[in-house]
């Protein structure tokens, strides 16, 4: 009986993953999912409560699945990075939840607990890493991820006008820019920074 309960509450969940990517929060419909995982209205109410939570238990899947598949090692950002880039390479679904949540949710609704956990866990591994030596402290922890996550998410967001002046690059080209980028952020800068200079004929 256990069984059958969790099976079914998986079906729910990988629909729902679905229908959420395709529809985003507001859009999405109980009936489509229930159909979908071959269940009813009901179930997905009796396990999940509403749809609202329904999309954070999707979420709060996604975001487990992939902390405990790819973990931050703060000794290779750049591989680290491009490990999350073969994540969204392997199941877009990913990265359009990730923009439904970001565009449906704001900082005044709940957040999801296990996201918040995480980021909050990875802040503390890159601060801890900056204090050691281990990465540089040109950027603030914050900063820091910031920067390599929505650079992992490069490709998954390119504009349609510039799509076709990319759509013949290999995989491991993208993962190549990718990585590239992220290494450089780690570069540390002891140049100074040169005088802005004055427009032509405009005296100084």
């Amino acid at each position: 009986m256990i069984r059958d309960a969790q099976a079914t509450q998986q079906r729910l969940l990988e629909a729902a993953a679905e229908e959420f990517s395709q529809y985003g929060i507001a859009g999405a419909r109980v009936d489509r999912i229930a159909l979908a995982a071959q269940s009813n209205k009901a179930q997905i109410y009796h396990y999940f409560g509403s749809k609202n939570l329904l999309f954070d238990a999707v979420m709060n899947d996604l975001v487990a699945k992939t902390a405990s598949q790819i973990p931050i090692d703060v000794h290779d950002l750049p591989d680290y990075a491009g490990k999350l880039f073969d994540r969204y390479e392997e199941n877009p679904r990913v990265a359009r939840l990730a923009t439904w949540y970001r565009l449906e949710r704001t900082v005044t609704t709940d957040q999801i607990e296990v996201l918040a956990d995480t980021i909050h866990d990875e802040l503390e591994a890159i601060r801890q890493a900056q204090v050691a030596g281990v990465l540089p402290s040109r950027y603030r922890p914050a900063d820091l991820l910031n920067l390599v996550l929505h650079l992992s998410f490069l490709w998954a967001f390119v504009f349609p006008e510039l799509q076709g002046h990319l759509k013949r690059d290999s995989r491991s080209h993208r993962r190549r820019v990718l990585t590239d980028a992220v290494a450089a952020l780690l570069t540390e800068d002891h140049t100074a920074p040169e005088e802005p200079k004055d427009p032509p004929g405009i005296p100084s």
